[in-house]
């Protein structure tokens, strides 16, 4: 019986080979593209916790698409808002490290304290103040407290669309500008990002400390448990930070790497 190449003959078999190469060639582009490409967000967007960085002074991010939840977060417009800026994020990260200082108490100690003054801080979950402002659990780490702290900055400024995307420093922010400021004031963040951005951003999955939910059009967090989102506040100055619980159906859950 004749070969496959007798039959075919050398130059039709050539002809059949280039194009299956080419095929070949592109399905690998492909399959590398997608990994390459979250390797690169994440190395924009995600910062060591060990590593000192802060926003350029002409901090720019595109503002995307209008908030899904705009309606739901008492939009007011930017001219039509008085209030006083905020301050810029404490984007140093060298500081947000997990280490105990000499000299400082155990965990067994500062239980037995709070117990001792009736204080009744929880072990991992945030609280919610009177005020509005979140209470860090005690056993946080360094990161949490700190977007807390960033969170609490900013937990009552008006939503304005397209807040904070200009520059972190601003008069009200919206969906997106309020959960980058938080996650910038502990070096987790070098310059604002849009809600789709966040869709693609850490790691994907549930944190442990710190779950980001994000779609196309909105983007909320937990942050130890308790909830930080522009929708669902209670009036202009209502709190972002919030206990009610809310659907997270058509987001996609992300995490800072860590936490």
């Amino acid at each position: 019986m004749p070969s496959v190449v007798a039959r075919i003959g050398v130059g039709r078999l050539a002809l059949l080979a280039v194009p299956l190469l080419a095929a070949l060639l592109a399905l690998t582009f492909l399959a590398g593209g997608k990994s390459s490409v979250r390797q690169q967000n994440r190395a924009n967007h995600v910062l060591s916790l060990d590593t000192p960085a802060g926003p350029p002074a002409s901090a720019t991010a595109s503002v995307g698409g209008v908030d899904s939840e705009i309606g739901l977060a008492h939009a007011e417009s930017r001219s039509a808002v008085k209030h006083a800026l905020a301050r810029a994020p404490k984007t140093n990260a060298a500081s947000v490290t997990t280490h105990v200082a000499a000299g400082a108490p155990s965990d067994a100690q500062i239980r037995r304290m709070l117990k001792h003054e009736g204080v009744g801080l929880s072990a991992n979950r945030a609280t919610l103040n009177p005020d509005g402002t979140a209470q860090a659990p005690f056993n946080a780490p360094d990161a949490v407290l700190r977007v807390i702290e960033g969170g609490n900055a900013i937990y009552n400024f008006p939503y304005i669309w397209g807040g904070g995307h200009g520059s972190f420093v601003d008069k009200g922010y919206d969906c997106s500008g309020s959960v980058s400021y938080a996650l910038a004031n502990a070096g987790l963040l070098n310059r604002p990002l849009v809600a789709a951005d966040f869709m693609h951003w850490g790691q994907p999955g549930r944190g442990k400390w710190i779950t980001i939910e994000a779609s196309g059009g909105h983007v909320y967090m937990y942050v130890a448990g308790l909830r930080y989102d522009t929708s669902g506040r209670s009036g202009p100055r209502g709190s972002r930070w919030q206990t009610a619980p809310r659907s997270n159906a058509g987001f996609v859950a992300v995490h800072p790497p860590g936490l």
